[in-house]
């Protein structure tokens, strides 16, 4: 690490890093703070599309974390942005909530199930049957597919809940079409919210407590990765994997002093 430039921007996951269980992780304060006083880039970055950015800047606000909405980066932003390089002015099917909705109307997307330009498939609380079978024809009917992310399992205070990758699975069983996957680990995600900060892969870092998500986004990015043991991965399981992040920490609070 020691040949690298320093790190001049922040890139990090927001579950299991920032906050677990809906509860701040110590040293999550702290560090953001520090980014704030420092003035340095960052982005606070999620798979989930369910929210939008001013609705999770809400949200963490009440758990005494401060994020501006601009400074969070979500899977639907990022679909977004993609969907309006890719074909802009275009038409959705869209099975997913407001984060992804509202992402695409600002991008001047038309939301409808008449021959649309694409099936967008993200977070949803209650994945509709009616809404799948639709998918599936309209993919059958030439409808490409596209995916906020690839998370086969999301959280919740019960267990474990189906997620968008799971359902994708479903489609792409009935259809034969696997859907593009926008959100992490694809480095799209990663570049383009580099992108949005004005930040260079070579001086910026990201933090992540996932190794096939956050810390192979990171990699792939050309990024310094940190991974932190504070949420899914365990320290044993690092080693399973064929990459290694450029370092391993306790939890979040441990990188404060490299901003």
């Amino acid at each position: 690490m020691a040949d690298r430039k320093p790190i001049e921007s922040w890139l990090t996951d927001m579950d299991g890093v920032l906050i677990h269980e809906g509860v701040p992780i110590p040293g999550a304060e702290a560090f953001l703070k520090k980014l704030r006083d420092s003035g340095r880039p960052f982005l606070v970055l999620t798979n989930n599309s369910i929210y939008t950015a001013r609705d999770l800047h809400a949200r963490l606000r009440r758990m005494g974390l401060d994020v501006p909405a601009e400074n969070i980066w979500t899977s639907a932003l990022a679909t977004a942005q993609f969907l309006n390089d890719q074909r802009p002015g275009g038409s959705a099917y869209v099975i997913g909530e407001a984060g992804l909705t509202t992402a695409l109307h600002d991008v001047d997307y038309v939301l409808t199930d008449h021959e649309p330009d694409f099936v967008i498939l993200g977070e949803t609380r209650t994945y509709s049957f009616e809404a799948m079978t639709k998918a599936v024809r309209l993919i059958n009917d030439g409808a490409r597919f596209i995916a906020t992310n690839p998370d086969n399992v999301g959280p919740s205070t019960e267990g474990a809940l189906p997620a968008t990758g799971s359902v994708a699975a479903l489609i792409t069983a009935a259809t034969g079409r696997k859907p593009y996957f926008v959100g992490k680990p694809n480095p799209l995600m990663m570049r383009a919210g580099l992108n949005a900060i004005g930040a260079h892969s070579e001086t910026s870092a990201m933090i992540g407590d996932r190794m096939d998500t956050d810390v192979l986004a990171g990699l792939e990015a050309g990024m310094r990765t940190f991974l932190v043991l504070s949420g899914v991965t365990q320290p044993q399981e690092v080693d399973a994997y064929p990459f290694r992040p450029s370092q391993v920490v306790d939890s979040i609070a441990d990188l404060v002093d490299l901003i």
